[in-house]
C-alpha cells in the first residue's frame, strides 16, 4: 500500500499545489517548510486524504511537521488506516 499511497499523495500535492512543474517533488521534498502546502491546503490535503481512505485524522496529529512530506504524510496515513483495520 505504501508506494501506491505515495504516489497518490505526490500526484494530488503536484496537482493541486504546484504552480508549475519545473521541478518534480520527491518524496521526502519539504511541503510545509517548502512553502508548497500552506495552512488551508493542509486542510484540504487532510480532508482529501479522509475521505479517500475512510479515515478520521485528528487534528492534534494533523501538524504541520506531520505534513511536512510525502512519507511523513504515508506514515501518517498508514496509521490510521491500520487503526480502522
Amino acid at each position: 500500500m505504501a508506494e501506491e499511497l505515495k504516489d497518490i499523495i505526490l500526484t494530488y500535492v503536484t496537482k493541486e499545489y504546484l504552480e508549475d512543474d519545473s521541478e518534480p517533488l520527491t518524496y521526502d521534498a519539504p511541503l510545509i517548510s517548502g512553502g508548497i502546502v500552506d495552512s488551508f491546503s493542509m486542510v484540504s490535503l487532510k480532508r482529501f486524504l479522509e475521505n479517500k481512505y475512510q479515515i478520521s485524522i485528528p487534528d492534534d496529529e494533523a501538524t504541520p511537521e506531520a505534513f511536512d512530506s510525502v512519507n511523513k504524510i504515508v506514515s501518517l496515513v498508514e496509521r490510521f488506516v491500520a487503526k480502522k483495520a
